[in-house]
């Protein structure tokens, strides 16, 4: 027994109404993923180039322009920070490394008393977290008169 085949696939003309649908319901879920607030202090890190990292156990201090201290996820005091640095130095059983991860506006003096803190809490060794930068530098060109 023979079937006709009478399907005609796409001979009519395409209609542009779903895909303009589609559309403006995907530009309406970014447009609101924008707008969703995201928890957590924004840090701001220097940009620099081959900066020098270490193999051993660290722990992180991340330091906000308002100069407050953040040790695992949470706030804490400078003496907080110092006896919580100082239980970390005993429980390691390697020398630790202490990674500040310092906003680009903080002082040098509040980066040279947070080492301060960290030396006295048991710390050997304590690095600057920096960020890679993005796109290379274009070559510097000669002045040419």
């Amino acid at each position: 027994m023979r079937f006709h085949r009478n399907i005609k696939m796409l001979r009519g003309q395409l209609d542009a109404g779903p895909f303009v649908m589609v559309f403006f319901l995907v530009l309406i879920f970014v447009l609101l993923g924008t707008l969703t607030y995201t928890p957590g202090v924004h840090v701001r890190l220097p940009v620099a180039e081959a900066m020098p990292g270490t193999e051993g156990p660290t722990v992180s201090v991340a330091v906000d322009p308002q100069d407050r201290l953040f040790f695992e996820n949470q706030l804490v005091t400078e003496p907080e920070l110092s006896a919580r640095l100082a239980e970390a130095v005993r429980a390691a059983p390697e020398p630790l490394t202490l990674t500040v991860h310092a906003d680009r506006e903080v002082t040098y003096e509040t980066l040279v008393h947070l080492t301060q803190v960290a030396r006295e809490a048991g710390v050997r060794e304590v690095l600057l977290a920096t960020m890679p930068r993005l796109f290379p530098q274009p070559p510097a060109t000669p002045f040419l008169p």
